[in-house]
């Protein structure tokens, strides 16, 4: 299986078996991914390094207006797309083999975590897995410590306050928080 295979098995939400060789993919781009956020998280590195380690990490090209605090964890890498103007603070944590894609102009907090996975919920089979892909849309601001959970599709403009758990999708234009988070007001663009 290469990559374009992977990655459309994922955005068909392929069911995954554990020890079948989509699941032995996961472990493969894993090993690749911990190599490469070694690098980025273990010495400093300039902005255009930062740039180029992530565009390894993704196997996609990053543009120049993209910024990263490290550290920066992830578990596979080849399944995220970033957008032009994207900042992602210190010390996130994506799972993305579900597909995580950032829209331009996003901001994502400090310590936020993206999950794209589930496992099954029969306990014979837990270590199946089902993706299910994260959407940021435009000019979204995250704030430090939020989880986004499998499935979530959050509009362009929206903020998610500090510590907050999205479960559900957010609409444009709205500010989102609380566990589990709820839009509390709209947001009127100037």
């Amino acid at each position: 299986m290469n990559l374009s295979e992977f990655r459309d098995a994922m955005k068909r939400r392929e069911h995954v078996t554990a020890g079948s060789e989509l699941f032995l993919m996961f472990h493969k781009y894993s090993q690749e991914a911990l190599k490469i956020t070694a690098e980025i998280n273990n010495k400093y590195n300039s902005p255009e390094e930062i740039r180029k380690l992530f565009s390894q990490l993704t196997e996609s090209t990053i543009d120049e207006t993209f910024g990263l605090f490290p550290p920066f964890y992830t578990d596979c890498g080849k399944n995220i797309k970033i957008g032009k103007n994207v900042f992602i603070n210190a010390c996130c944590r994506f799972q993305d083999q579900g597909g995580i894609e950032i829209g331009d102009g996003a901001l994502i907090g400090h310590n936020t975590t993206i999950a794209t996975l589930n496992h099954d919920f029969s306990p014979e089979n837990r270590a199946n897995i089902t993706p299910s892909p994260v959407k940021i849309g435009k000019n979204v601001w995250i704030g430090s410590d939020c989880t986004i959970l499998p499935g979530v599709e959050i509009g362009d403009g929206a903020i998610i306050g500090a510590g907050s758990v999205v479960t559900k999708s957010v609409p444009s234009n709205t500010i989102s928080v609380g566990n589990p988070a709820k839009v509390i007001k709209n947001i009127s663009e100037k």
